[in-house]
């Protein structure tokens, strides 16, 4: 069984937000919302995309950057960043049981300090010329690979 989480960073969108959410619940991984968020965490599109599978989620909230990378680090977590700035393929990492996935803000990702402190970094290889991904899209692209590595709970 994998404890596998995802960590999204200041989130600026609640239905990306509630989707990941959404997959979360159904795929068995944690989920942390580092704050300050970009929308109130009761937001209704937030409750639309996320549904009624919201109840089945592990949610922590963790008020700022530091609280986070505290309890995570006190937990002995590898703190794994989704980032267009990375150069290793996401399908080319090796994914452990406890890594937590971490999704920047869709308006500006992370800052150097949080992509600096991330154990590693990962990209999702794209066509030239193309920005980025969808958050949601890429949390659940990567997360599949992670737990396709790491074996899914049942």
């Amino acid at each position: 069984m994998t404890n596998l989480r995802i960590a999204l960073y200041q989130p600026d969108i609640p239905g990306n937000t509630g989707t990941i959410l959404r997959l979360a619940a159904c795929l068995g991984l944690g989920v942390d919302i580092i704050e300050p968020a970009g929308f109130d965490i009761s937001d209704r599109n937030l409750k639309r995309s996320g549904m009624d599978y919201l109840a089945n989620v592990e949610l922590t909230r963790h008020v700022n950057w530091q609280q986070f990378d505290d309890w995570r680090r006190s937990e002995n977590r590898r703190l794994v960043l989704a980032s267009t700035k990375a150069a290793q393929p996401y399908v080319d990492f090796q994914f452990q049981p406890g890594d937590i996935l971490l999704f920047g803000r869709e308006s500006a990702g992370v800052p150097d300090l949080v992509h600096e402190t991330a154990d590693a970094r990962i990209l999702i290889p794209m066509r030239e010329g193309q920005r980025s991904i969808n958050v949601a899209m890429s949390a659940a692209m990567i997360s599949g690979e992670a737990l396709r590595q790491t074996g899914f709970a049942s």
